[in-house]
């Protein structure tokens, strides 16, 4: 895809189809935004706004890499990875502890990743590691020099599985013992054998968090059983237990399936490639040596592991694992190659053009890793929902606990029992599990189809689009005119008015401005030197040939300009009314020729605007070409609205228009004209990000190839995101609901508790994964 120059604009369509890039401050205000929602429980300290990097880690850790401390100022951001660190419940433990520490200014959590980035005082890491070993987690910091990918991250540590089996044996064994009226002694010693086998962790993380003042699920269940024990529950004691080791289990399995939903990615790159030496010879040498600029040779049926452009040799390779499109792409000097996709038949050689770190394959992951570590609208809720139930549940155990008894002579054991099942049902483990792993799945879902999603909150908003405003070259056509007419207006010779507009249009990279320098190099009309050239944004370029000053612009400039006619009017609309771009070439008097182009339309660009009105999208084609032409391609393609002589200020001006009538508005564009309106519209899309830094970094939502069907695939998935969010806090309040019913009721048991808290949580995990196979 071409890269246009960031200082200059083409007479037509003023940059539609230039880089992808938008200023990065024109998105930092509404990142900044969730970012606020985050940590704003963390301001202990009484910071202001103003010092977002500080208290809030707004600026999201690396997670493409776990690196060393990185300085902020007087404060540094480390990030340190805690492989125990598997849910909310060891969040919350740690944001207590740290919390209260005055030397740390901000705690930024990453569950899926098991990251932890604290924003601290030069001299207190020490303390800070002190702290987290304090509550039995071991915390590893990379080694500054080495970067380590996250994508790598072990699985959940295995525990031996003696202990648990010979638990279970004793339990089952205290079960029978009780049904066949077996002495008591032996009932009990069974079950404290196997309580003791497996439940010793969970007691050691109660302890700790009741200590710092936290009543997690380990807290709650430490009391419940020893609760148990105490009423001489010997079996049920026992079995609650087991169950409850037995579903932490199967749930952190669960959680890594989720947490690793992208690990394929790191996957896709060969750990060697085939390298040129200085001597000429070829060697295997590990990928993560290669430098830019040196060249490497792919063999047929080998994935390329680099980033580069091919200089020697000729084929087809499978962009499918960054683009999520199957079909082979054709291959040749010159053209970009992709780390990660497939070489088929042929074979050549390529120059490297980024390293192994810097790849478009690295953006990509580093980009779906910050968006896991983001929370979405829902799972701030939840977070906040959950803060709150504990506690009150807690409350409530404890009024059912001594309420009936003191005031109503109901008897001790009963009610303590209730209350002690009511503590299991307490946690909100299965609550607030579902949101993460939910947003995950559909990331990952996403990113598997070439749609770089950067936050579970546009994921989440994609389902409220009503509107998409949609820039024209590049993204609905192909981006690739071609000169159909050419037209004399002066007494000059053909030959001469094509050279003076190609050498002008040979300093732009346009679309149009390649389309008549292209034809005329066709011809064999060689270019001139041009002096003083210069961009008029949104009209055309200047310059002078042999001294003398030209323009080549659009009917905008030649109005302005005074040059038009009846004549040339009336030309124009005939063209326009075909779908036709004109511009001119003009000296200080008068017109002196014109050239038409025509872009094509891409097949996708119907079967998306089709699509898109299916799902409910109304859609505007904001393009900076004239109205006849807009008007024109928006019949071909089937757009509602159409809107020409669009400059950047006129696109931002159509997208806050469309949000001030309550819209939700997304913006589709390739070009960095398009920046103010792709920054001001709820959900920024940019097309063909495939290479491109700036498109993957500032871009809301990125799709790697040119295919505009994604975005109505995008909609689905956002829609089905949100079904999965919704059924699953359905079924973890539901399932919570009914027990706690059944338990004041009477019919409740810690065998039921256990069921509802543990088999909520795999419901939810396994309702979320289902987004993996979309």
């Amino acid at each position: 895809m071409p890269h246009a120059s960031t200082a200059e604009t083409h007479p037509h369509e003023h940059g539609e189809s230039c880089a992808h890039a938008q200023p990065a401050g024109l998105l930092e205000d509404r990142h900044q935004d969730s970012h606020d929602h985050e940590c704003g429980h963390d301001h202990h300290h009484g910071h202001s706004h103003d010092h977002a990097d500080a208290c809030c880690s707004t600026a999201p850790v690396d997670l493409a890499t776990l690196a060393g401390p990185e300085t902020l100022g007087a404060h540094v951001r480390t990030s340190i990875r805690i492989m125990q660190m598997d849910c909310p419940t060891e969040e919350a433990l740690i944001r207590k502890k740290l919390g209260r520490m005055p030397y740390v200014v901000g705690l930024d959590f990453n569950l899926m990743q098991r990251v932890l980035t604290v924003v601290h005082t030069p001299e207190a890491l020490g303390s800070i590691l002190a702290s987290l070993r304090s509550l039995d987690f071991e915390p590893e910091l990379a080694d500054a020099d080495a970067a380590t990918p996250l994508a790598s991250t072990p699985a959940t540590p295995s525990r031996p599985w003696w202990p648990l089996a010979m638990a279970g044996v004793a339990a089952v064994g205290s079960e029978a013992a009780s049904w066949l009226g077996a002495p008591a002694w032996l009932a009990a010693a069974l079950a404290i054998v196997a309580v003791v086998s497996c439940g010793l962790s969970t007691y050691r993380k109660g302890w700790l968090a009741i200590r710092n003042g936290n009543l997690n699920i380990n807290a709650l269940m430490s009391i419940a059983v020893t609760g148990a024990l105490i009423l001489r529950q010997w079996s049920e004691a026992a079995m609650v237990m087991v169950l409850f080791t037995i579903a932490e289990l199967i749930e952190a399995r669960s959680l890594d399936r989720a947490r690793n939903a992208i690990k394929g990615l790191m996957q896709l790159t060969p750990e060697t490639a085939t390298v040129q030496q200085p001597d000429g010879d070829w060697r295997e040498a590990d990928i993560q040596s290669v430098s830019a600029g040196q060249t490497v040779r792919v063999k047929p049926g080998e994935r390329i592991g680099l980033d580069g452009e091919i200089v020697a040799g000729r084929s087809s390779v499978n962009q499918a694992p960054i683009t999520g499109e199957s079909l082979p792409v054709d291959k040749t000097a010159g053209d970009a190659v992709f780390a990660g996709t497939i070489n088929l038949a042929g074979s050549f050689d390529y120059r490297v053009t980024a390293a192994a770190g810097n790849t478009t394959l690295a953006r990509i992951i580093h980009a779906v890793e910050e968006a896991q570590g983001s929370k979405a609208p829902t799972q701030r809720f939840v977070d906040r929902f959950a803060r709150v139930y504990t506690p009150i549940v807690f409350a409530i155990a404890l009024a059912v606990a001594v309420i009936p008894p003191l005031l109503f002579g109901g008897i001790w054991h009963d009610w303590i029992y209730k209350a002690l099942v009511m503590l299991v049902i307490a946690c909100p483990c299965a609550l607030v599990i579902s949101t993460p792993v939910t947003i995950v799945s559909g990331l990952a879902a996403a990113a598997r189809h070439g749609i770089l999603i950067k936050g579970g909150a546009y994921l989440e908003q994609g389902r409220k689009l009503t509107w998409l405003a949609l820039d024209k070259t590049g993204t609905l056509t192909h981006g690739k005119p071609v000169q159909t007419d050419f037209e004399l207006r002066a007494d000059l010779e053909a030959s001469h008015c094509r050279r003076l507009a190609a050498s002008l249009a040979s300093r732009s990279d346009h679309p149009v401005s390649r389309a008549i320098a292209s034809a005329a190099t066709a011809d064999g009309i060689p270019v001139s030197p041009v002096e003083a050239f210069e961009a008029i944004l949104g009209r055309g370029v200047s310059g002078a040939i042999d001294g003398v000053p030209y323009r080549l612009g659009n009917h905008r400039l030649v109005h302005e300009l005074g040059h038009c006619s009846p004549a040339l009017e009336a030309r124009l609309e005939t063209l326009e009314r075909e779908g036709k771009t004109v511009v001119m070439l003009m000296d200080d008097e008068r017109v002196l020729s014109l050239f038409a182009v025509a872009d094509t339309v891409k097949d996708s660009s119907h079967a998306a605007i089709a699509d898109l009105r299916t799902l409910g999208v109304q859609t505007a084609m904001l393009s900076g070409d004239n109205p006849h032409t807009a008007a024109a391609i928006a019949r071909q393609v089937g757009i509602d609205r159409a809107h020409g002589d669009q400059l950047p200020e006129d696109k931002l001006k159509a997208v806050e228009a469309l949000a001030a009538q309550g819209a939700t508005v997304g913006m589709v564009g390739d070009g960095i004209n398009d920046a103010p309106a792709l920054a001001r519209a709820d959900i920024g899309f940019a097309m063909g990000a495939m290479g491109t830094d700036t498109a993957i970094e500032t871009a809301d939502v990125a799709l790697m190839d040119d295919d505009l069907r994604k975005i109505p695939l995008f909609i689905r998935l956002s829609r089905a995101t949100h079904s999965v969010l919704v059924q699953n806090i359905a079924l973890a309040l539901g399932v919570k609901a009914v027990f706690l019913t059944l338990t004041l009721m009477g019919y409740g048991t810690m065998w039921m508790a256990v069921f509802a808290d543990a088999g909520a949580s795999l419901l939810v995990v396994g309702n979320g994964l289902r987004l993996l196979r979309r």
